[in-house]
């Protein structure tokens, strides 16, 4: 039956996103065996931001003009690559860019792609529903992968080869799956735009949200156990994984409740999402100046509770919004600006040169608070159950 097709593609979904997070814990390991710098981790990084950021760009218009199918099982094989290239080049620097940047790019075609796809398989279902859906399986993917790689890194045989052994087999199983999966889409026009008739919303309520998604994410398990490093000795690497599963087990539990905080707050969930991240910014400010592990925990709990809203917040603002023929299209614009938010790390970690960190973590509370009353005030243009523009 095709209202329980999307079980057909998920699976693809959460593996890709497991591949593309699951590098995360082992960036300590890295630095600890093969002795790179900050700066070489750092660059890591960003190769991975390099390969999503087009990969959106390119991976939505791609499945909008020759359909969704073709253009997620080139992101699996990506996957793939990645994980064997990363699996085999621990050693080296370039080996392990090129395959965070493939990495990337197949990430990208999971998120705009396979959440057009379940989006177009859930029509019967209200939209936040059917972004939730998408939204979920993403994040069970991104929890999922690191946990099991830093348990493997703190703990298991082969730490730099296994995390992407694993991740290879479940693709290419997930993969199998989604060659059942019926197409939503006939071949359309080539395009990456923002429509002009939801441009004001996008712009005003949507965007200015975005980077707090991952935002908050790379704060919780990545910014706030490099901030006390110092504390945690041989533990690096299992607190780093406990804060990612924390945050995400939190992300992934708030998700099912974004629909009655916009229905009680008129719209305006995102707001709702963007205060929780203050919050949790300030939060981790704290944790910076007290350099209490302890603390990191609840910390890391509001941070992802703060991602969680704003993602599925987003992406339903989106579906709800986008005509059918620019739905992967303006996802792509949508996910672009997200992954903003992981730049994160590297601005703090390039600033705590001239400023302390606890001290740059309040000046991003600061810009957090901002995007709110942005947010705050173009909410109103629009309240929550408008029909959807096409």
């Amino acid at each position: 039956m095709r209202a329980r097709a999307w079980w057909r593609v998920a699976p693809a979904v959460f593996a890709l996103a497991w591949g593309g997070n699951h590098f995360s814990p082992l960036l300590l390991l890295y630095r600890q065996q093969e002795g790179y710098t900050q700066v070489e981790v750092d660059l890591l990084f960003a190769a991975y931001i390099v390969g999503i950021i087009p990969g959106f760009l390119i991976a939505g218009p791609m499945s909008d003009r020759f359909g969704r199918k073709p253009v997620l099982l080139v992101g699996a094989a990506l996957g793939v690559v990645a994980s064997v290239v990363l699996g085999l080049g621990a050693a080296s620097i370039p080996a392990l860019a090129v395959g965070r940047l493939v990495s990337g790019a197949s990430v990208a075609a999971a998120m705009v792609v396979g959440s057009s796809w379940i989006k177009e398989l859930s029509t019967a279902l209200p939209a936040p529903v059917a972004a939730r859906r998408a939204s979920l399986t993403l994040t069970a993917g991104f929890g999922l992968g690191p946990a099991v790689s830093g348990v493997i890194a703190q703990w298991g045989p082969a730490p730099t080869e296994l995390p992407y052994a694993i991740h290879v087999v479940l693709t290419l199983v997930c993969a199998a799956v989604l060659l059942a999966a019926p197409e939503t889409r006939e071949a359309g026009v080539l395009l990456v735009r923002v429509p002009r008739a939801v441009r004001g919303r996008f712009l005003g309520v949507v965007a200015p949200a975005a980077p707090w998604v991952f935002g908050c994410a790379s704060v919780a398990f990545a910014v706030v156990p490099a901030a006390i490093a110092g504390r945690l000795g041989g533990g690096a690497i299992g607190y780093a994984t406990l804060l990612a599963v924390v945050a995400l087990a939190f992300g992934a539990g708030v998700q099912p409740f974004a629909a009655r905080i916009g229905r009680a707050t008129g719209g305006r969930q995102l707001a709702v999402g963007l205060a929780v991240a203050v919050v949790g910014v300030l939060g981790a400010a704290l944790v910076a100046l007290l350099q209490q592990p302890l603390l990191g925990v609840p910390v890391a709990a509001v941070l992802g509770a703060a991602y969680g809203i704003c993602l599925v917040s987003g992406l339903t603002e989106v579906q709800r919004t986008a005509p059918p023929e620019d739905l992967a299209a303006l996802t792509a614009v949508y996910y672009s600006a997200t992954y903003v938010g992981f730049l994160v790390p590297v601005l703090l970690a390039a600033l705590t040169a001239v400023a302390p960190e606890p001290l740059l973590l309040l000046l991003l509370a600061l810009v957090c608070a901002i995007c709110l009353a942005v947010v705050l005030r173009n909410s109103r243009a629009e309240p929550v159950g408008s029909p959807q523009r096409r």
